[in-house]
């Protein structure tokens, strides 16, 4: 029961493995951006044109040509096998283009809803503070208000200073 690999320490780096045949390494990034133009030209007319000119020469070149100079004979099976080692190649390509994509897809919808979760908390501050200034503004006096006071003041000192009526004659001095 003294086994050591039973009893490997976690804290401690496990030993490399030697191996006898070296991995082939590649650069992924390098990889993918050749998976994506590859898969972008793929996808365009000019692709498919060229595709479909290739065809029709290699069916009318070994349907027409003369019998010695013919290399795939009619049922086309080395055309075939070509297209089909084409389309195995692709698919895969495609597939590491489409998931480079996607992950360019969650950082850009992360960010876009980091910056959504930030301009939503700002409005909530605007709608705050425009709140406390409404709130503010009801308690400072206003243009009108003050011009309303101003004018009452201005009839009370106009009523303060206007001299009194002298009592008349006809009022009954006598």
């Amino acid at each position: 029961m003294s086994d050591s690999r039973a009893r490997t320490r976690l804290d401690t780096p496990r030993e490399a493995r030697r191996h006898l045949v070296r991995r082939p390494s590649y650069d992924s990034d390098a990889f993918g951006v050749f998976a994506e133009q590859f898969a972008r030209f793929m996808g365009t007319a000019k692709f498919l044109i060229y595709m479909t000119l290739f065809v029709i020469i290699w069916v009318t070149w070994n349907a027409l040509a003369p019998a010695d100079l013919k290399f795939d004979p009619f049922p086309f099976i080395f055309l075939t096998l070509m297209l089909s080692l084409q389309a195995s190649y692709a698919a895969p390509l495609i597939l590491l283009a489409q998931n480079r994509q996607e992950m360019r897809d969650k950082v850009v919808a992360e960010q876009d809803r980091q910056a959504n979760a930030r301009a939503h908390a700002d409005m909530e501050f605007l709608a705050r503070e425009v709140a406390s200034l409404r709130m503010s503004v009801g308690e400072v006096a206003t243009r009108d208000f003050l011009r309303s006071e101003l004018r009452g003041l201005m009839s009370d000192i106009e009523e303060l200073t206007r001299p009194e009526p002298e009592p008349s004659e006809e009022t009954g001095g006598s």
